[in-house]
C-alpha cells in the first residue's frame, strides 16, 4: 500500500449527506458507511479533522427559518452540527477509531471546548477530531468553519465529500452535458459562481494557500485513493 500524499487533512461533510433516502434526520447506514471509508484512511496513519454541517436537521438560511431572527436561527443550526458530530463519533468509535468532538460553543457535558493546542495534541496522538458548532458565530457557514479549522490545525488540504464527481460548470444532476473541472483556481470559482463553498470560505482558503479537493464520497474507496495521491475529483488551488 503506497504512503499517503497528505499527512493531515480536514474532511468536510454536509449534514444533508446523512439523510440517505430520507428527507431529513440521520440514516445510521450512511454513518457506518462513512466510518468505514474514514477507517481506511485512519489506518494509513493520516491525521484527520472533520467538520460536518447540520442541514439535515436545521439550517439558519433554510425555508423553515425564513421568519425567524437570523442570529437565533444560526445558533440552532450550530447545535444541529453538534448532534451530527456526536452521531458520527459513535459510528467512528464503533469502528475502532479513537475520536474527540470539540465545539465552538461550550457544551462540556457532551464535548470538549475547542482549544487549538489541545486539538493539535489529539491529532498527534492519532485521534480523529470532529469540530462542531461552526465558528461559534452567526452569519458564518460550516464551509467557512471548515476552512478556519483547517488553517488552525495546519492541515495539508481540505477534502470536501459530495455526491458528484467534483466541480462542474453546471449542476450535473440537472444538466446532462455538464463539464467536470480537474483543476480550477479560487478566482475562477468565485467569478463563475460555482457552488464549491461560499465566497468567504474560498477567500480564506486563497489567502492561506490551502487547496480544496471536491470529490464523490459515495463511491467506495474514493477517499483512500485520493489520500494515496490518485487524481480524484477537482482540485481548487492557486
Amino acid at each position: 500500500m503506497s504512503s499517503p500524499a497528505y499527512n493531515r487533512i480536514l474532511l468536510k461533510l454536509s449534514g444533508e449527506s446523512l439523510t440517505g433516502k430520507n428527507d431529513f434526520g440521520i440514516e445510521s447506514s450512511v454513518l457506518y458507511r462513512f466510518a468505514k471509508e474514514i477507517k481506511k484512511v485512519y489506518d494509513l496513519k493520516v491525521q484527520i479533522g472533520i467538520v460536518i454541517g447540520g442541514g439535515n436537521i436545521f439550517r439558519g438560511l433554510s425555508q423553515q427559518a425564513k421568519k425567524m431572527d437570523r442570529v437565533q436561527a444560526d445558533y440552532m443550526g450550530m447545535l444541529a452540527t453538534v448532534i451530527n458530530s456526536l452521531a458520527l463519533q459513535d459510528a467512528l468509535e464503533k469502528s475502532g477509531i479513537e475520536t474527540r468532538v470539540m465545539t465552538a460553543i461550550e457544551i462540556r457535558d457532551v464535548a470538549e471546548p475547542f482549544i487549538r493546542r489541545r486539538a493539535l495534541r489529539h491529532l498527534e496522538k492519532g485521534r480523529v477530531v470532529i469540530f462542531a458548532g461552526g465558528t461559534g458565530n452567526p452569519y458564518f457557514t460550516t464551509d467557512t468553519a471548515a476552512v478556519l479549522r483547517a488553517v488552525e490545525i495546519e492541515a495539508d488540504v481540505i477534502i470536501k465529500g459530495t455526491r458528484v464527481d467534483g466541480v462542474f460548470d453546471a449542476d450535473p444532476e440537472k444538466v446532462r452535458n455538464a463539464k467536470l473541472f480537474n483543476k480550477i483556481s479560487y478566482i475562477e470559482v468565485v467569478n463563475k459562481g460555482l457552488k464549491v463553498m461560499d465566497s468567504t470560505a474560498i477567500t480564506l482558503s486563497m489567502d492561506n494557500k490551502l487547496p480544496i479537493i471536491v470529490f464523490n464520497f459515495d463511491k467506495e474507496d474514493n477517499l483512500m485513493k485520493l489520500i494515496q495521491g490518485e487524481s480524484i475529483g477537482t482540485k481548487v488551488q492557486e
